[in-house]
């Protein structure tokens, strides 16, 4: 008769070094953590979609910039070893840079003289802002696939609240339109690649080998397109960059650039937007005129 309380039952959980689960933190730990963004999203409640990993601000790179639901950013740095000045310098340049509302910053674990400046600026900014330091592991049961466990040391005070309340507001009228107009168009375009859940008013487009994104946007009574800035450029920077491609833009799409230094080679086409009979008509005219403002961008000569 076996006994219950035998202890070879049971066995120890035990730490693995960081550098045996992942042995370079660029190589390997970033591509890791950006193809696994729902174990963070776990962790803070909000769901996180991928815009990229090592994403360009002036003369240095972001680890992860993602996207919350009302289409953020979020700037994840991450490091294999304790928390350190330039890691923290580097998020405060970057979280400029890149116009990003939510910081993650996740370290093997954390300096107290860093947990306090995270706390400080929590308390010091205001509700639009969020800055989170977690704490990773990874364990082990004897010889059993290696787990990675991440724990949240700070966190914005009431955040659970924030959280709540960001629910209610997308559960509004005009989130539940925009959250089933872009589902409507992803069913309709899937390669437009329209994130999952999506609920503001507009989505960013990459164009290959081109320094400028292209913005499709929903309004109540209308639908818009423009080419933008790449992240954390200023509208000085993109408008210089427009008027590289100022030939192939009249060339293609039959349009002159304008002086609107925030919505340069904008087009749009009215429709009544809450009728849901014209919505077929206006996923084709976003995806119709998205092919054409990336041909015009990806192909040619720049001026």
């Amino acid at each position: 008769m076996s006994d219950d309380r035998s202890t070879d039952r049971f066995s120890a959980l035990s730490d693995v070094e960081l550098r045996d689960a992942w042995q370079h933190e660029a190589n390997d730990f970033t591509p890791w953590l950006g193809a696994n963004l729902g174990r963070i999203a776990d962790i803070i409640g909000v769901r996180l979609d991928l815009e990229g990993t090592e994403v360009e601000v002036g003369n240095y790179s972001a680890d992860i910039l993602a996207v919350d639901p009302d289409g953020n950013r979020v700037l994840i740095e991450n490091q294999l070893e304790w928390s350190d000045h330039r890691h923290l310098g580097q998020i405060l340049t970057y979280l400029a840079g890149l116009d990003a509302r939510t910081v993650i910053w996740v370290a093997r674990d954390f300096n107290e003289s860093h947990l306090s400046a995270v706390h400080w600026l929590n308390q010091a900014t205001n509700d639009d802002f969020a800055f989170f330091a977690v704490r990773v592991r990874v364990v082990k049961i004897d010889d059993s696939p290696l787990a990675p466990i991440f724990e949240v040391l700070e966190r914005p005070s009431g955040w659970e609240r924030q959280i709540r309340a960001t629910v209610r507001e997308n559960s509004s009228p005009i989130s539940r339109f925009r959250r089933e107009f872009w589902s409507h168009y992803s069913k309709r375009h899937p390669d437009d690649e329209i994130p999952d859940n999506y609920a503001t008013s507009s989505v960013w487009h990459k164009a290959q080998n081109a320094n400028l994104m292209i913005s499709t946007a929903l309004g109540q009574n209308s639908v818009g397109i423009w080419y933008r800035g790449t992240w954390g450029e200023s509208s000085e920077q993109y408008t210089a960059t427009v008027k590289r491609y100022e030939t192939q833009i009249r060339d293609k799409l039959g349009i002159d650039i304008g002086d609107d230094p925030v919505y340069p080679c904008y087009q749009e086409k009215a429709f009544d937007a809450q009728n849901r009979a014209n919505w077929d008509d206006m996923a084709d005219w976003l995806h119709q005129k998205l092919r054409e403002y990336r041909r015009a961008i990806e192909s040619g000569t720049l001026d």
